[in-house]
């Protein structure tokens, strides 16, 4: 139960293969482990002894790969940095973890002057881009060069490997403590429904500072296959990705999946190679898996549902429940059965479990759960009360064990005194044939205290009114659960940098003059 174990047994078992390709770049795992050694070294020369913290704010590389296997490996502890914050963010989640070395790329060397004003303690600054390296930095490539390979420092088991901050668009973002049997237990549990097989090759398309990409990782690694790196997420830069390097299995969030299915070019590329996409951090709109069903045939999907406590795998869904015919149909619907080594539950407000088909809060028990919140007992103890780790999602369970995500907890409407799960409003709005994307949120309204409202964005070219929108939705859904008002906005929907979408920010134009967020 030790990261470093991935690295040496891939050494020795498939060390002339390849590891990694990016950018025009190939090594082996052989190579791979090496830089790996090398960079632990310089890591130690800097001072990193156990336990300290190693930060990274970057696009997607293969360096970035060998900073989640050195940083372990020299005893330290990785904080990948969301690329989506701006500087003050940054600067918070520097300070709050203790990070004294940071390591950039291109796009965010310009931010460091600011960082340095910002964080007291910011000792170094590693520059892993492939221009020229500016002045007050150090250049990875050269630490790599100049340092000795060294051995492993031996940490694993419950020892702290990373901390992942929460995303913060709920509240104050949190570093969630992830030990190296967290890491492991959710790899081999990420094993079998990801498909990590010796011939994959897997596309680092979603950032690699989210967990959900972590999985990637270190399965990747275990299951000897190769890592390729595309910077971020573009549809076309994803399907030319895939067709120049016969991608076999990537991850994609919905709001992704979506952009690629619905792409106008898509046909013109080879997806062939294409055996699997595993798609999660949000609910997947049915009209969205039946277009994905329809364009890529060949392809499996997988929903895996979890959190960044869990690290993140909780339940799968797999490829023979993404069916629209025979038993099996309509499965798709949820977020699958308990992960392998992952206990699931519903429990309502007084942590005891209902029975099939009644909505409560998901909870989940394993060890794959977090040690804790960084820095917060009391946020910890409630979070993880009765040794259960809580979700804040809201779902059923039905009698085969198969979980139904019907919404975050915090982001249910209680409209009229009605529950109603913007999910499922989502689900009804995006099988319109016009709408390309669709948020559900609650806003004040004097009568019901919250009306259920839909922000919508139309493919380009098509039309669509409000009352045909609402019209429509009464064909799917009981009418209180139908959006009372939609706004259409042109531009993409706001995403954080998980790709999910910000309803923290669709709400603040009609919460700014409220005394609470709810009513």
């Amino acid at each position: 139960m030790y990261i470093s174990q991935l690295l040496t047994r891939a050494v020795q078992t498939k060390g002339g293969s390849v590891a990694t390709i990016c950018a025009g770049r190939e090594h082996t795992y052989a190579e791979f482990a090496e830089r790996v050694q090398r960079f632990a070294g310089a890591l130690r020369g800097l001072g990193i002894t156990e336990g300290e913290r190693v930060a990274i704010l970057a696009h997607n590389s293969d360096r970035y790969l060998e900073f989640y296997y050195a940083t372990p490996w020299a005893g330290g502890v990785f904080v990948p940095v969301n690329t989506r914050l701006a500087v003050p963010e940054f600067a918070y989640w520097l300070n709050d973890s203790g990070s004294e070395i940071l390591l950039v790329d291109d796009n965010f060397a310009g931010v460091v002057p600011e960082l340095r004003k910002l964080v007291p303690e910011l000792r170094e600054v590693i520059y892993i881009g492939d221009g020229e390296t500016p002045a007050d930095m150090l250049n990875y490539e050269e630490l790599v060069a100049k340092n000795d390979p060294v051995p492993d420092a031996g940490r694993g088991f419950d020892d702290l490997a990373g901390l992942f901050y929460t995303g913060g668009t709920t509240g104050v973002s949190k570093g969630v403590m992830l030990s190296h049997t967290n890491f492991i237990t959710n790899t081999l549990n990420a094993m079998p429904c990801f498909s990590f097989e010796e011939d994959a090759r897997w596309l680092h398309v979603a950032p690699m500072f989210h967990i959900a990409d972590g999985a990637a990782v270190f399965g990747a690694t275990m299951g000897l296959g190769v890592h390729v790196f595309i910077p971020g997420f573009t549809p076309k830069g994803t399907m030319e990705a895939v067709q120049e390097y016969r991608i076999t299995n990537t991850l994609l969030v919905p709001t992704m999946v979506n952009m690629v299915v619905n792409d106008p070019d898509i046909a013109k590329y080879d997806m062939s190679s294409l055996k699997d996409i595993i798609y999660g951090a949000s609910p997947m709109p049915e009209a969205v898996i039946r277009k994905a069903l329809e364009v890529l045939p060949n392809t499996g999907f997988t929903h895996a549902y979890g959190q960044t406590e869990c690290a993140p795998l909780s339940t799968f869904t797999g490829p023979e429940f993404h069916v629209l015919e025979g038993p099996n149909a309509g499965r798709f619907k949820s977020a699958g059965r308990a992960a392998y080594a992952c206990e699931v539950r519903i429990f309502d407000e007084n942590d005891e479990e209902v029975p099939y088909g009644t909505v409560g809060e998901v909870c989940v028990r394993g060890a794959n759960v977090m040690l804790g919140y960084w820095n917060k007992p009391e946020q910890t103890a409630e979070a993880l009360r009765g040794g259960w780790m809580h979700s804040g999602d809201g779902g059923y369970m039905d009698e085969q064990g198969f979980v139904y995500i019907v919404d975050r907890v915090k982001d249910m409407i209680i409209s009229g005194g009605e529950n109603v799960y913007s999910a499922e409003v989502e689900n009804a709005v995006y099988q319109h044939p016009a709408v390309a994307e669709c948020a559900v949120i609650g806003i004040p309204h004097e009568t019901w205290g919250e009306q259920v409202h839909a922000v919508v964005r139309l493919h380009e070219g098509q039309e669509a009114t409000e009352e045909a929108i609402i019209e429509f939705s009464h064909t799917l859904i009981a009418g209180f659960k139908c959006p009372r008002s939609v706004a259409f906005v042109s531009d993409p929907l706001p995403l954080s940098g998980a790709g999910k979408i910000l309803k923290t920010e669709l709400r603040k134009p009609y919460w700014a003059d409220q005394e609470k967020q709810v009513s």
